[in-house]
């Protein structure tokens, strides 16, 4: 039998998190994950259940009973929406234009679903005509889209052109809201997305561990008709229908810290104002763009759907992605990410979302990163960038 490890105090570095995730946590969330445990079938724990429900509604903008935090990362909210909805045999329209909506395709083929797709350029929206043309051509039974896609930087604008669409050929929406939860408008009811769900580490500034989930009164009816049960037992919602619900009963154990700790970063986001914080991520995003573009770089997402919360940045021609990354981190303390698939090499990405959109973390970044593309010979101007950056923070 080996000997007991030897392993030291925790002491992890304390980094400036700006990359797709997770996000700065706010000291508030920390500590509410220091507070005493109760059972998760307490009438405590069950009066909290209540109100983290009712925040992520005001989060959401939905009036949807069925709104919880499913107990893992945001991919287990991702799975139990599309592993419910998709039924064995079903069609299931999903998107090309980034990473996720390729993690969409998996699921929904885990589920026992027949994947279509609707292709649009990594980088860019899905255009309403090319989706009303696969529904045409495919009929469908789900659509999924990702609204705000973090391995592109690109925000999926006119939501409810998509939905109008699907809903006309009576199928049902999934819509991928991790990376714009909290950080940029959604508006579950108003643009009338069927399920919906989001992770925690991002926009709300929460350690993963209880990931945001919404379905409407018309998606969940299909859910507890389906003729075969959900393939995941663990996140079968039928099954966690009886613990979110009102009956209260034992499906599993919840992860009560970080329920918590959701609790209290919903906390603040109802606190600051869901429209106040729209903006906020829009002002300082913005200024992150700014200062950057000023500098002489190029974003890899246009204008029209830039999205905040995460910034895709072109790499310069001659510079090494991933030795600029490293440089960040190991003199900076800065993390940000390199691109994923089809970007991959090609882009740096940069989130500016919850806790870690703060005018002192933009300019911290656009000196770092200056100072560690001029090491590699890049043409940018710093000065020009870090004047632009305090100019648009009305500093």
């Amino acid at each position: 039998m080996t000997e007991a490890p030897d392993v030291g105090e925790l002491t992890p570095p304390d980094r400036t998190l700006l990359g797709p995730g997770p996000s700065e946590v706010h000291p508030r969330v920390l500590r509410s994950m220091s507070t005493p445990l109760v059972g998760h079938l307490d009438p405590a724990f069950i009066e909290i259940m209540d109100e983290v429900q009712e925040l992520l509604r005001y989060t959401f903008r939905t009036d949807n009973q069925w709104t919880i935090p499913v107990s893992g990362t945001g991919s287990a909210a991702m799975e139990a929406a599309i592993g419910n909805v998709v039924e064995p045999g079903e069609t299931m329209l999903v998107p090309t234009n980034g990473y996720f909506g390729g993690r969409m395709a998996a699921m929904a083929e885990r589920a026992g679903g027949d994947v279509v797709t609707v292709d649009a350029p990594w980088g860019e929206p899905l255009d309403p005509a090319d989706v009303a043309a696969a529904f045409a051509k495919d009929q469908p039974d789900v659509f999924g889209f990702v609204h705000a896609e973090t391995s592109t930087g690109a925000l999926q604008p006119d939501v409810p052109a998509l939905t109008d669409i699907a809903h006309e050929h009576e199928a049902y929406v999934v819509a991928d809201c991790v990376t714009s939860l909290g950080g940029v408008e959604l508006r579950i009811d108003d643009w009338d997305i069927d399920v919906a769900y989001a992770g925690p580490q991002k926009c709300l500034s929460c350690p993963p561990g209880a990931s945001p989930l919404t379905i409407n009164d018309r998606a969940m009816e299909k859910v507890l008709d389906r003729e075969t049960p959900a393939r995941s037992w663990y996140l079968d919602l039928a099954l966690l229908d009886e613990y979110w619900g009102e009956q209260r009963a034992y499906h599993h154990t919840a992860p009560i810290t970080n329920v918590y700790a959701l609790r209290e970063a919903l906390r603040l986001v109802a606190e600051e104002g869901i429209e106040n914080r729209w903006a906020r991520h829009r002002r300082v995003a913005g200024a992150l763009k700014r200062g950057l573009e000023t500098m002489g770089l190029t974003m890899n997402a246009d204008e029209a759907y830039w999205l905040p919360s995460l910034n895709a940045v072109r790499v310069p021609d001659g510079v090494d992605d991933a030795a600029v990354i490293e440089h960040l981190l190991d003199e900076y303390q800065i993390e940000i990410a390199g691109g994923l698939g089809d970007l991959s090499g090609d882009i740096w990405r940069i989130g500016c979302m919850g806790h870690s959109a703060r005018p002192k973390n933009v300019s911290y970044l656009v000196d770092a990163l200056g100072e560690t593309l001029t090491t590699q010979g890049a043409d940018v101007d710093v000065d020009d960038g870090l004047a632009a950056t305090s100019v648009a923070l009305g500093e």
